[in-house]
């Protein structure tokens, strides 16, 4: 089934209906889905075929029951290289794709997963394998190298059989994924915008007594109401809950006194993630070691966000990092800086001592939007700080995305 492009302005399909962008949509969708072909051609492959659900959002903005269709093979979307975009979804609901003009062909997904398919799914399977393949003959001009970013291993048998050569995915899309338009920039900041609103509705909450759970909700609530769509993860954590860190939001009541902290992990209007980290305490005298904590963090995220440039690269990132004391280093954060966009992406920058064995290399590039991570935590104490900044790579620098403040008093 063909798509037309429709009256984008009249009619924005899912979660975006009935909203004003602050940018042409049609733009983003453009650069994005040319981004990706620009990778494929890169890399001399036929196409792509995605079943990440972010990845399908990347490349063609339609969306369909994301968290839902994230936890089976139901819903794909395969990009020639040269040639067109065809969405496969999980029913036959044309109307979810309707004014996006880089869906090309609006198809039903030959499910082949055992909850849907059960007995039958050798069967599905293999009527999945020829359609991909006879789309790969038919666009990719004797290219049989296909890029798959997440498939089972029943997928990848079936297009195997068919003769396809598989490659990552994942790098595909990661890359292209990295550098944003001057587009995605203002509907990133925006999505920061209402997370921040969030953050603001949880700091008025904070009081003796609230559940963690509680005051997590404050910021569900407010991202939800104004267009967000969904909260990865439930880093909230309160008092001893605090260190180590990676604790999940609970019905434990906060105490006057506690360290609260938390990581945002928003994905706001339009798919775009707002990451930023805070930590408050409840009540307004935080003890001497609460603020030794919190100055420590704080310094932390200023000096990595002063060494971030056009050009720098992540070894060098990580040899110039701010040197954590050694009672810190045995919890601290997993990495030091991260990338951004529709969720945590590439790249992952890893601490000094573990980049030989979990790091890799690369170059910090004008455009990235990355996040600056903090997380100091005393077992003497038994509470942690985590802070974080969403930054974005200047030809001069990086500039702050994130503005909710600091607690600048404590330092």
């Amino acid at each position: 089934m063909n798509i037309s492009s429709g009256n984008v302005a009249a009619r924005q399909h899912g979660a975006m209906e009935f909203t004003e962008a602050p940018v042409d949509i049609d733009e983003v969708r453009r650069y994005r889905l040319e981004r990706i072909q620009e990778q494929l051609r890169e890399k001399d492959y036929a196409g792509a075929l995605l079943f990440d659900q972010v990845n399908c959002r990347y490349a063609c903005d339609a969306t369909n029951m994301q968290i839902w269709c994230s936890h089976y093979e139901t819903r794909c979307v395969f990009v020639a290289t040269d040639g067109p975009l065809i969405l496969f979804d999980y029913g036959n609901y044309p109307h979810l794709a309707e004014g996006i003009p880089t869906i090309d062909e609006y198809r039903v997904n030959s499910s082949f997963y055992y909850f849907t398919a059960g007995s039958n799914r050798d069967q599905r399977a293999d009527e999945f394998g020829q359609i991909i393949a006879d789309l790969v003959r038919q666009y990719g001009g004797g290219n049989t190298r296909l890029a798959v970013d997440r498939l089972s291993h029943t997928g990848c048998s079936r297009l195997l059989q068919q003769g396809l050569s598989l490659h990552d995915g994942l790098e595909v899309l990661e890359i292209a994924r990295e550098i944003k338009s001057k587009e995605e920039l203002v509907l990133m900041q925006h999505a920061i915008d209402v997370c921040e609103i969030g953050v603001s509705k949880m700091r008025e909450a904070l009081e003796p007594g609230i559940t963690e759970n509680a005051l997590w909700a404050k910021l569900h609530e407010a991202n939800i109401s104004l267009g967000g769509e969904w909260i990865e993860t439930r880093l909230l954590s309160s008092g001893e809950r605090t260190y180590p860190w990676f604790r999940e939001s609970s019905m434990r009541k906060i105490q006057a006194g506690d360290m609260v902290s938390f990581d945002t992990d928003l994905i706001g209007p339009y798919g775009y993630c707002a990451d930023m980290s805070r930590s408050w305490v409840c009540g307004d005298k935080p003890t001497a070691e609460q603020k030794r904590l919190y100055a420590l963090a704080w310094e932390q995220i200023q000096h990595n966000c002063s060494i971030l440039k056009d050009g720098v690269s992540f070894r060098e990132v990580s040899e110039q990092a701010w040197d954590i004391p050694t009672e810190f280093t045995q919890t601290r954060y997993g990495s030091l800086i991260h990338g951004v966009g529709l969720a945590d992406e590439y790249p992952s920058i890893k601490h000094i001592h573990d980049f030989d064995a979990k790091g890799y290399d690369g170059i910090v590039r004008e455009n990235m939007t990355l996040c600056v991570e903090s997380y100091i935590g005393s077992e003497k104490s038994g509470e942690g700080v985590k802070l974080e900044e969403q930054v974005l790579i200047t030809k001069d620098g990086c500039r702050l995305m994130t503005s909710y403040p600091m607690e600048a008093d404590w330092l």
